[in-house]
């Protein structure tokens, strides 16, 4: 049985679920698009092609296996987009949450039904129909955890707009003992440089006590200073709105000190090693292209 253990973002980790690109499937149409990302590159006719993403989820394989970490790959589900294992669930603490995913998804958590069988059955939940939550939206911290939503008036609006209060009160219940603190999220169904599609295309953790961060994609500058002030400024790098665009704040961490990059993050990247970590930079600039990256792309089931 798999003993599940998830409580922040950069803790060694042990066994992940990583998606997978083969049998994608043809280029969306403009109507399928679900993310204004990917229509824009469906339009300029530059959406990523399946032989490209393969070859880049590949190099993500080969470091986890340097690094020595379990990795489970969803079974095959022919002409399918199966990359973003993140939106399907998620663990906090040693439970495994089902994301109520846009209903065109449901069958990606089909295809890792066998790694969810080898859970503890009383450690599996899903939320109720009016909960909406992703896996992208929820950042653990230790004894916090961090959630991205959207209060506007119009959520039902924006097919951009993944997880609802609901889905933020869900988690409060589901775990008391937390500081569950949510972030309003700025939204837009047309342009992707103003679309923060998830928190963690706007924020994330690295290491012990550091961060990615872009200001412009909270709604409120008060939920902005929350994090300056839970981390302190000097711990943050600031992203800049193209930055934020090619998805710098999706790194992904496998230890404390190892961080897993695009090898086109130069400014990022070098700070990250002038701040002591080891970067394990791999091209992914093709998936990028899907609103989504590293962290998007991946599950953690145990970490230390």
């Amino acid at each position: 049985m798999l003993q599940l253990n998830v409580k922040n973002e950069t803790s060694r980790l042990r066994a992940v679920v990583l998606g997978s690109a083969v049998h994608n499937g043809p280029t969306p149409t403009i109507e399928e698009a679900y993310d204004p990302k990917s229509l824009e590159h469906i339009k300029a006719g530059t959406y990523p092609v399946e032989k490209d993403m393969v070859a880049e989820m590949d190099a993500f394989t080969a470091v986890f296996q340097k690094y020595d970490v379990t990795v489970y790959r969803p079974e095959m589900i022919e002409n399918y987009n199966q990359i973003f294992a993140r939106d399907i669930g998620f663990v906090i603490d040693d439970t495994f949450v089902k994301s109520n995913i846009l209903p065109d998804r449901e069958r990606e958590l089909d295809a890792i039904q066998y790694v969810i069988d080898q859970m503890d059955p009383l450690k599996v939940v899903r939320p109720p129909e009016e909960v909406h939550i992703e896996g992208g939206d929820v950042m653990l911290w230790n004894d916090h955890i961090f959630i991205g939503t959207y209060k506007g008036s119009d959520y039902k609006g924006y097919i951009t707009a993944r997880t609802n209060m609901q889905g933020v009160n869900y988690i409060k219940s589901l775990f008391p003992n937390k500081i569950v603190k949510e972030f309003d999220l700025v939204k837009s169904k047309l342009e992707a440089r103003d679309n923060a599609l998830h928190l963690d295309c706007c924020f994330q953790p690295v290491g012990k006590d550091k961060g990615i961060i872009y200001k412009r994609g909270f709604r409120e500058e008060a939920d902005y200073l929350y994090l300056v002030n839970l981390f302190g400024k000097e711990n943050l790098f600031h992203i800049e709105r193209n930055e934020m665009y090619n998805m710098f704040s999706n790194v992904f961490s496998i230890d404390e000190n190892v961080v897993v990059s695009e090898k086109n993050f130069t400014r990022l990247n070098n700070w990250l090693r002038e701040n002591g970590f080891t970067v394990e930079e791999i091209p992914y600039a093709e998936i990028a292209k899907q609103e989504g990256l590293l962290r998007c792309s991946t599950l953690p089931l145990i970490r230390d």
